[in-house]
């Protein structure tokens, strides 16, 4: 009999301690620690992980170094997120809030992958039933794979010996158990150890393998972090899951970019790509309206234009509100002292809102410059024109400094049809503008204003 023992578990980090606490001795996290029965794993069994019996040292110059093959999944989006496609034995996890989409790409990547080679979807939540009503309702009813319905790792490795499925996907992660620990599921013991067979044997295998994960209500995958560090590619699904657009994000990606962002629309027949995502992010109002102006971001591998939208309003409150969606609030408290400090222009009276249109998390320094656009606009009560375009970063010394890719990000701008961008003057062509569009160079943030006033 395996000696069993008793530990604590950080729920955050994936610490493990002998005793309870209240904090997380490694990570500060509260009331994270989770007791776990635990028993201990026969000897050799991580033996062979990559599929040699004795390690060997190779000198770097001797590697052969080949490009690895990429299979599309059939979804544009979805392998721009990848970096191509899927890579036999990487391993990816989905995650996201309950609803949005998860099980639905899945189910439509398998489908179209089963035409070409044999797929194996593993559902732990969900039974034959339920998912092949979901493949009718999509329109894949015909799709030829393989479907198991199974939470033992142990059992669902054997199943998939016996298969040799080129694809496996896992749905999710926190219903499957080992037989080796005696948790329950969905403990952090649990998880960890499954993804830890799993992914062991996609590795040896040369299988790909797609897992699926929950979120908790602060919009974190469950489970330990060190899940996200076992796996090569990690995607979430950003948005509303009532909104009609479905946005993912690759956070880490061995075989790709990371931030690249793919766009889908929810549609009765499942996810549909939408090619050019700039024109849903732009609300296109039929005449200037105040606190509105066009940032061009740059997500992944492309330039991407979305609108960026301020509200100011008199503030009856000893500390006025400041509020953000998809932005960072601590960096909108900076800027707005910036612009008090060089913009003289002050907001200690005013409540300022600021929202990205269409849910877009925008993450970088680009977006600062427009943000303060936004406000000055929304708070002079003066609309900016409709055709002017703006991104640049705002230091504290009040100086305006360049992003990276300037010139695609006009590129993409011209290509909608802006004619005006006011940018940084390190990010400006050297000709001084682009053909059919006027671009306004600045250095400081009294000269950004005074071209946008």
């Amino acid at each position: 009999m395996a000696k069993s023992r008793v530990s604590y578990v950080c729920g955050a980090c994936g610490a493990e301690s002998s005793k309870w606490a209240g904090q997380c001795a490694d990570c500060g996290a509260w009331n994270t620690l989770s007791e776990v029965v635990a028993a201990s794993a026969p000897k050799g069994r991580f033996a062979g992980y990559a599929g040699e019996t004795a390690a060997q040292v190779v000198r770097l110059p001797e590697v052969e170094s080949s490009e690895e093959s990429r299979t599309p999944t059939g979804l544009p989006e979805l392998d721009r997120v990848l970096g191509g496609g899927l890579v036999g034995g990487s391993v990816t996890l989905i995650g996201g809030d309950p609803g949005i989409g998860k099980s639905t790409i899945l189910l439509q990547t398998l489908a179209r992958l089963s035409a070409r080679m044999p797929i194996l979807y593993v559902s732990g939540e969900e039974s034959r039933q339920q998912v092949s009503l979901r493949a009718r309702r999509l329109g894949l009813g015909d799709a030829d794979l393989g479907l198991l319905t199974e939470t033992c790792v142990e059992r669902m490795l054997a199943v998939a010996r016996q298969e040799r499925p080129k694809v496996m996907a896992v749905d999710s992660i926190q219903t499957v158990f080992t037989e080796q620990l005696q948790s329950a599921p969905g403990s952090v013991s649990q998880v960890r150890e499954s993804a830890a067979q799993l992914v062991q044997f996609a590795k040896r295998e040369g299988i790909a393998l797609f897992l699926v994960g929950h979120v908790t209500k602060e919009g974190t995958l469950a489970g330990p972090r060190v899940l996200e560090h076992m796996v090569d590619t990690v995607l979430y699904f950003e948005g509303d899951a009532g909104n009609r657009y479905r946005v993912i994000r690759a956070i880490k990606n061995r075989f790709g970019a990371v931030n690249e962002l793919g766009v889908f629309a929810m549609t009765e027949k499942g996810l549909k790509e939408v090619s050019n995502p700039s024109a849903i992010f732009l609300s296109r109002h039929a005449e200037p309206v105040a606190g509105s102006v066009i940032l061009v971001t740059r997500e992944g591998s492309r330039p991407m234009l979305v609108e960026v939208q301020a509200l100011v309003d008199e503030s009856h409150l000893a500390n006025p509100r400041r509020v953000t969606l998809g932005l960072e609030q601590n960096r909108l408290a900076m800027l707005l002292a910036v612009l008090h400090r060089h913009g003289g222009i002050a907001m200690y009276d005013q409540d300022v809102f600021v929202n990205v249109v269409g849910g877009v998390r925008v993450s970088e320094t680009g977006a600062d410059l427009p943000v303060l656009a936004a406000i000055l606009s929304s708070f002079r009560d003066r609309p900016l024109p409709t055709d002017l375009v703006v991104f640049g970063e705002v230091g504290l010394a009040g100086e305006i400094r360049p992003v990276p890719n300037g010139l695609e990000r006009l590129h993409e701008a011209a290509k909608h049809g802006f004619r005006r961008a006011v940018v940084p003057e390190a990010n400006a062509p050297k000709k001084g503008s682009l053909e059919g569009m006027e671009v306004v160079r600045v250095r400081r943030l009294r000269e950004a204003l005074e071209q946008m006033q």
